[in-house]
Order: structure tokens, then C-alpha cells, then sequence
């Protein structure tokens, strides 16, 4: 069985952790501040650079992924600083992927230009819906038309973008979500990520939803949109090749790739965690969460990481089952031989696999172990059958 772990890739994300607002349905670690430092966070992050570069030396990098809160916030000076140095600590693959998350407000979207000749090649934009009364639901600061106008500057300014939208909203009905998808279509060059509205403990919509404030669509019309969403992109060329992903070949995110591939990812700014292999043991790391917290132990200790631990079998079993079968790839068979030096047979529950394959939710064969799209759909029903 040929070995996959070097083609699974090495990344890099960066968090900012700042907002303009909190987004109603967001449980992300992100934080409204009226006055950012911005010197200091730069140079912090700069030192957070530094401290990953010496655990991870001698990799080639294959993406950086600016993430938040909203990264399109940060100036394009520290964009700048930040990818100089990633330059000079890491071998970069020569088709490195650069993405950014941006918002499309007019403010945000004017600055791409600057973010692009920081040496940003990709960006993701939040748009979340292409009808005004949507977005004021969904606490978004743009209207339809800046989405529209922020998704033409960033075909004219990155050979790559995407962006996001968000569905089963409140009173949704298939043929307005056919109608926005019809739409999207129109605007979309390469990707789409598409979501379906959940209700995250610890938001805003949390609170709403408990008091009765608004009625998500019921399980069927969920169903009946999820599987319009599939169908409708399927059609147009993009492919679901994750859950809530859609991309025409060769287009696919190589940043989130590698999470879902299992392989190593390096995360730094406050909350941000990662996935390395150290000297031969798979850890989980984990930055500081509070922004100033973070701050205060980069500048004191030259680093914010608050937690390393080397992962069992056991869990890494666990991560990689749950990170690969959101694709439509699956998870090849050799993997499991690379990341735990043995074969599915002893990881995986044979009672639930085998019902599991009865039932029509995932397949194995002499090459790799996938869900079914039903499978993907209730991937933690499947899961939980899945795993010892």
C-alpha cells in the first residue's frame, strides 16, 4: 500500500480576532475593540511566526490562511510584514495558496487591491446571502448590492476567491433558495461554500431562538434545500467535494484540504489551534484564547501557545475518521496505515461498519473508507456508529 502522508500538505492559519460587530449566529473566537494596537499585534504575531518556525523547520509550506473575526480589518502593512516573514522561515511551494476572509462591505472591498500586492492570492468573502432583508436578519453589515460589487473586485484583483452563503433561513422557501443559487452561479467563478443555519450555544440567535424570536424551516424542508443546493451546483460544474463545499476541479481549497487530509497545520493568534507532528508524535496545540491574554504571553514568554498535547491513537482515529469522511474522496486506506500503522479493521466498530454499510451511509473497499452523500448528510449519526 503506497504511503499519502507527504501529499496531505503543511499549512499555516492566522487568526484576527477583531470585528466591527458580532454576527448573531457566529460562535467563532471574535471580539468587537474600539482601539487595536496595531504595532504591538503585529509584532506579536511576528514573534508567534518565529516560535512555530523553529518547531516546524525544514517543511514546505503549501497554504496561509488569514481567518477571524475578520482578517480583511488587519492592515495590509502587517499582511505585508507577515507573509515577508513566512518567506524567510518556511520553503514555499511555488504554488502556494494565500487566502484571506474578507467581509464585502465598500471599506473592506477597496482595500483589496493593497491586499493583493501584499502577495494575497485567494480571498473568501462573507456574503452569506444575496437578498437585503436575509442580511439584516443575519446581522450583516452590507447590503446585496456591495456584495455584488466586492465579488467583482475580487475578480478583478485575485486569480482566486470564493465566497459564502448561508441557508434555512427563517421562512426559506425552495424556490427563493433556487432563485439565490440561480444567482450565485452567475457570480461565482471557481468555488462556493454554502452552509445550512444552525443555532450555536453562547450566540445571540441562541438567545432569540429559546425565546421564540424565529422558527428555523422543519427537517424536511432542511433536507429538501440540502439536497437542492447539491443537485443545483453538482449541475453548474461545481462538485461537492466537502459537506458544505463546492468547487470545479482543481479548485478546491488546498488550506482546508489539509485539515480534512489530516495532515499538519500550524495556527497561531488567540484561540487558534493546530495539528503538528513532533518529533514523530501527532500534538494538539492551542493558543491562548482572549486577545489580550494572548498578547500579554507572546510579549512576555515569546509565544501564546497555552496548550501541546501528544494525541493517542485512539484520537488521532477519532479526528481523522471525523475531518475525512466530510469528503467526497473519503479517506484512502494507506492513511490509515501512515497515521496509525494499522488498517481500518482496527479502529472502527464492525457491528456499527457493518450496518452502516447495509444501510447505504458509507463504503469500503480495497482502497479507501467513504460516506455516501446520506452518509455525509448525518455524518454524526455515522460517526458515532463509526468509531471504538
Amino acid at each position: 500500500m503506497t504511503s499519502e502522508a507527504d501529499n496531505r500538505g503543511f499549512g499555516l492559519y492566522i487568526h484576527w480576532p477583531f470585528c466591527l460587530k458580532k454576527c448573531p449566529y457566529c460562535d467563532f473566537n471574535s471580539h468587537v475593540r474600539t482601539d487595536i494596537e496595531q504595532l504591538r499585534w503585529r509584532n506579536a504575531l511576528l514573534s508567534e511566526l518565529d516560535h512555530v518556525a523553529v518547531l516546524t523547520a525544514g517543511r514546505t509550506l503549501q497554504s496561509v490562511f488569514f481567518g477571524g473575526g475578520t482578517p480583511s480589518l488587519m492592515p495590509a502593512g502587517t499582511v505585508a510584514a507577515l507573509l515577508d516573514r513566512i518567506a524567510t522561515r518556511w520553503r514555499l511551494a511555488p504554488d502556494i495558496e494565500i487566502t484571506l476572509e474578507a467581509n464585502p462591505t465598500s471599506v473592506e472591498a477597496e482595500r483589496f487591491r493593497s491586499f493583493a500586492d501584499a502577495g494575497v492570492n485567494r480571498v473568501s468573502l462573507g456574503i452569506q446571502a444575496l437578498d437585503d432583508a436575509a442580511l439584516r436578519f443575519l446581522g450583516r453589515a452590507h447590503s446585496a448590492d456591495e456584495a455584488r460589487h466586492a465579488i467583482g473586485l475580487a475578480a478583478e484583483h485575485f486569480g482566486r476567491y470564493s465566497f459564502d452563503l448561508i441557508y434555512a433561513r427563517p421562512g426559506q422557501t425552495l424556490a427563493a433558495w433556487d432563485a439565490e443559487l440561480t444567482e450565485a452561479l452567475t457570480l461565482a467563478r471557481e468555488h462556493l461554500s454554502v452552509y445550512q443555519l444552525t443555532i450555536e450555544p453562547g450566540t445571540a440567535f441562541h438567545t432569540e431562538h429559546a425565546r421564540g424570536g424565529f422558527i428555523l424551516p422543519d427537517d424536511d424542508t432542511g433536507g429538501a434545500l440540502y439536497e437542492l443546493t447539491q443537485a443545483k451546483l453538482s449541475n453548474a460544474g461545481l462538485t461537492g467535494y466537502e459537506i458544505s463545499n463546492h468547487a470545479r476541479p482543481g479548485a478546491e481549497s488546498r488550506h482546508n484540504l489539509t485539515y480534512w487530509r489530516y495532515g499538519d497545520y500550524a495556527g497561531i493568534g488567540p484561540g487558534a489551534h493546530g495539528r503538528l507532528t513532533l518529533d514523530g508524535v501527532k500534538c494538539a496545540l492551542r493558543q491562548r484564547k482572549a486577545p489580550e491574554t494572548w498578547l500579554d504571553s507572546v510579549e512576555r514568554d515569546g509565544h501564546g501557545t497555552e496548550e501541546q498535547l501528544a494525541l493517542t491513537p485512539a484520537e488521532r482515529a477519532e479526528e481523522m475518521l471525523m475531518m475525512g469522511l466530510r469528503l467526497a474522496e473519503g479517506i484512502p486506506l494507506s492513511r490509515f496505515i501512515d497515521e496509525l500503522g494499522s488498517g481500518p479493521e482496527d479502529w472502527l466498530d464492525p457491528a456499527g461498519l457493518a450496518a452502516m454499510i447495509e444501510g447505504g451511509f458509507v463504503t469500503l473497499d480495497g482502497a479507501r473508507l467513504t460516506a455516501t452523500a446520506a452518509g455525509r448528510q448525518r455524518l454524526n449519526a455515522v460517526l458515532g456508529r463509526l468509531v471504538l
